[in-house]
């Protein structure tokens, strides 16, 4: 009888075992899971300034109104990268559906190459998911040699969609901002903060 009970605890503790194990498992798979779910996340629903990225052929399907909003253009640089950067026209008026160009000019100021990764948000933050870049610099890591000034342009366009929303209907200026950072195989990477 006792021999009973001990196995029946010792089965007890390993189903035990075993739950605590999974669930532990369970919870370093989100953990894993978390960034790329939030940043998908953010691009579906424009959260936290995220704008949206579109391609040529939806672009083209959208239609301009007679409503005219201001976009304002901001630009950062992080200390650790040796560049200059800034837009050529910091405001633009633009028709609400209306593709447009904003360029920004970057330099290095360094005697070496120096790669550059740009992080971007929109606001007022519930602007951003109706913020479309067709072609922006930011989507790919970008190289400058020495002294090298490089035009970047970013393609756009303020989704119509965004008259309809009680809670963006009366936006007058958006503002997209950009930070530049130095980067290393696409990641961006703070000198300053990681001892190099």
């Amino acid at each position: 009888m006792k021999h009973t009970q001990n196995r029946d605890l010792s089965a007890k503790n390993t189903r035990s075992a075993l739950m605590v194990g999974a669930i532990a498992l369970g919870m370093l798979g989100m953990g894993y899971a978390a960034v790329p779910l939030y940043q998908i996340f953010c691009s579906v629903t424009g959260y936290g300034g995220t704008t949206q990225r579109v391609g040529e052929a939806q672009a083209a399907t959208i239609k301009t109104t007679d409503r005219v909003m201001s976009v304002r253009f901001d630009s950062n640089v992080n200390s650790a990268l040796p560049w200059t950067f800034k837009p050529e026209q910091v405001v633009d008026r633009v028709s609400v559906g209306a593709r447009d160009m904003a360029i920004f000019l970057a330099t290095n100021l360094s005697d070496q190459p120096v790669y550059g990764t740009a992080t971007f948000n929109v606001t007022p933050l519930q602007a951003g998911k109706y913020f479309n870049k067709v072609q922006c610099f930011c989507f790919t890591e970008q190289l400058l040699q020495p002294g090298q000034t490089m035009r970047m342009p970013v393609l756009y366009y303020v989704d119509p969609a965004i008259l309809d929303d009680p809670d963006t209907k009366d936006i007058e200026e958006i503002t997209l901002s950009y930070t530049f950072y130095r980067s290393k195989d696409g990641i961006a990477v703070d000198l300053a903060k990681s001892g190099s």
